[in-house]
């Protein structure tokens, strides 16, 4: 009942800043990234490793605790590989420009999130390829030698909407940046409840008949993979 309500309220922390996030962005012209192999190897690997936790939850319930015990150990190995999966997933994005950045202002130290004058400017992402901003569904025209954007319907490029872009693309920033970085928290509470859980069966704490500690770790760990798939489509699909 206990993990339920941390799960719940967990929920609701992301769903306010997620909702935030979106409504502030509403109006403005949306950056969309073609997600890397690695980050999308990633999501097969958190939904393999929901189910190799569950299989460990029946096998201690039907007295298998050595065979719970492995599946266990497998979990970890793909809770690692995922965070691994994910940080080189992310390191690619960050080669071309896309992730977030601290900038330094004259009112200090300022973050942004896949600033468009950073990702314009680097020649190893691609228009058209690796990205697109997009505005009502439609994809604005980039011109590669200029580095200019035009509206959808200027195909001439006589007005460069760059400036105008750049401005609408950046504000709603901070949400975003706060909501990666609190996945990233709650994905190493996960590997160390994980790791100690593995303990616990290891001593015999953890058996057939005292097993709700591998239950509440099936229910955060399950929330925790939803989680990263909802975070996947708002970053790479909406």
């Amino acid at each position: 009942m206990l993990m339920y309500i941390i799960v719940f309220a967990i929920t609701m922390l992301f769903a306010g800043f997620i909702s935030a996030y979106i409504v502030s962005s509403m109006g403005q012209y949306w950056m969309h990234i073609t997600p890397p192999n690695l980050i999308i190897a990633s999501n097969i690997i958190i939904v393999v490793s929901s189910l190799t936790v569950w299989l460990a939850l029946k096998a201690i319930r039907a007295g298998a605790e050595k065979k719970s015990l492995f599946l266990l150990f497998l979990t970890l190995i793909l809770g690692v590989s995922f965070a691994v999966t994910q940080y080189k997933g992310w390191s690619e994005l960050d080669g071309m420009g896309f992730g977030g950045k601290i900038l330094e202002t004259e009112a200090g130290k300022k973050g942004s999130w896949n600033r468009l004058e950073t990702v314009l400017n680097n020649e190893n992402a691609i228009y058209g390829e690796d990205y697109e901003i997009k505005v009502d569904g439609q994809a604005l025209i980039f011109d590669v030698e200029t580095k200019e954007l035009y509206a959808p319907n200027d195909s001439l490029k006589r007005v460069p909407i760059t400036n105008e872009v750049e401005v609408l693309t950046n504000s709603s920033s901070g949400y975003m940046a706060v909501i990666i970085v609190m996945h990233i928290l709650h994905l190493v509470l996960g590997l160390i409840y994980l790791v100690v859980n593995i303990r616990r069966v290891n001593d015999g704490v953890i058996n057939t008949e005292n097993n709700v500690q591998i239950e509440a770790l099936g229910i955060y760990w399950h929330f925790l993979g939803g989680l990263w798939l909802v975070l996947f489509f708002i970053l790479f699909s909406v």
